[in-house]
């Protein structure tokens, strides 16, 4: 039984010993379409569902096919996949979840780490507030196991502006505590679709009586390549209300370069997995060297991530890098753990704390 379901989706049901994968990849490598002399080369994907229960309603057969097909649809070279019970587990670890995001916001299971933010000199100037699930059942969750699921079904939103008002509830305490220091933020995609960013964290700090500039904004660089027009006018609002903006994962793309004549950021990510990646060392080191001094002659700061020794510190301070981030200062802790290293820090070093 075969027929088209929608659009360019077809479905079909056949016994499972008539179906010859191999048979089926060796032509799909090969599926052309002749019109006139010009011959198209036309991609093919089949997401494949063995039927192990038959009282399954057939339209959830074809989503469990069409599941699989979902893992393989930018390959090129893969033309087949199957639905198995990992994927199944985690179609059902994403419903599970989801319905439980909101109890998990109510309850403060999810709860904002933060990971150092240092100069120069080893000095703490502030932080990255990253998300952290401590899940009733499960325990500490990686953020790898929810965060992309939120993502996909816009959930996002409603966990970025429970860290944006966890971030500003923690800056007004600072504040009052005479403490110096600022926190970094992550807007997602979706953030721009749902609601006015802008307005949305203008109203936070306003509410917690903060500086604008004490909440950072980390904006990535794929967010810039979608509607970046619209995104442009984002910044600029940002901005005038008085926000530092972060260009997060900075080089990621192919169009930084070009966007940044454009773009009004105040501080330029750079991830050291841009040096960890290149096959090239010698010629990465002259490309993060040169981005470095590019961000300073557009007076626009530089923050390394992903620094991991003494010795990468030394060479991009030497390249003239302001601020770094990283496990060689410190994993991502509670946020009772960053405090105890500030008041650490401002007892071994009282000249580097404002007055």
């Amino acid at each position: 039984v075969y027929g088209r379901l929608a659009g360019d989706t077809f479905g079909a049901c056949l016994p499972v010993n008539e179906l010859d994968t191999a048979r089926i990849k060796r032509e799909l490598s090969e599926f052309k379409v002749k019109q006139g002399n010009i011959e198209h080369h036309i991609l093919i994907h089949i997401g494949i569902y063995e039927i192990t229960e038959r009282d399954l309603e057939v339209s959830v057969m074809f989503d469990r096919a069409n599941m699989a097909l979902a893992t393989i649809k930018e390959e090129y070279r893969e033309h087949i996949a199957y639905y198995d019970e990992k994927m199944r587990a985690q179609v059902l670890w994403s419903q599970k979840i989801s319905t439980q995001l909101h109890d998990a916001l109510k309850n403060k299971n999810i709860i904002p780490y933060l990971q150092p933010i240092v100069d120069t000199d080893g000095n703490i100037k502030g932080a990255e507030a990253l998300v952290r699930w401590i899940h009733p059942e499960k325990g500490f969750l990686s953020p790898a196991s929810f965060i992309p699921v939120f993502e996909k079904n816009g959930m996002i939103v409603e966990v970025d502006k429970y860290m944006w008002r966890c971030a500003c509830e923690i800056l007004s305490r600072w504040s009052k505590e005479k403490r110096d220091l600022f926190l970094s933020v992550n807007i997602s995609p979706k953030d721009f679709y749902f609601m006015d960013v802008a307005a949305e964290l203008s109203g936070l700090v306003a509410e917690y009586g903060i500086p604008a500039s004490s909440l950072r904004v980390e904006i990535t660089e794929t967010v810039m390549m979608n509607n970046s027009d619209d995104r442009m006018d984002d910044i600029r609002k940002l901005k005038e209300k008085g926000f530092i903006v972060e260009m997060d994962d900075f080089g990621s793309g192919y169009s930084s370069l070009n966007m940044l004549k454009d773009m009004p950021v105040d501080v330029l990510k750079i991830d050291m997995k841009f040096l960890s990646a290149a096959q090239d060392n010698e010629r990465a080191r002259t490309i993060l060297a040169n981005i470095i001094h590019l961000s300073g002659d557009l007076i626009i700061a530089s923050l390394t991530e992903g620094v991991e020794t003494a010795a990468q510190h030394k060479a991009l301070t030497e390249m003239g890098c302001q601020l770094f981030q990283g496990y060689h200062f410190s994993k991502p802790v509670s946020v009772e753990e960053f405090e105890k290293m500030i008041t650490q820090s401002s007892q071994s070093h009282p000249q580097d704390q404002p007055s």
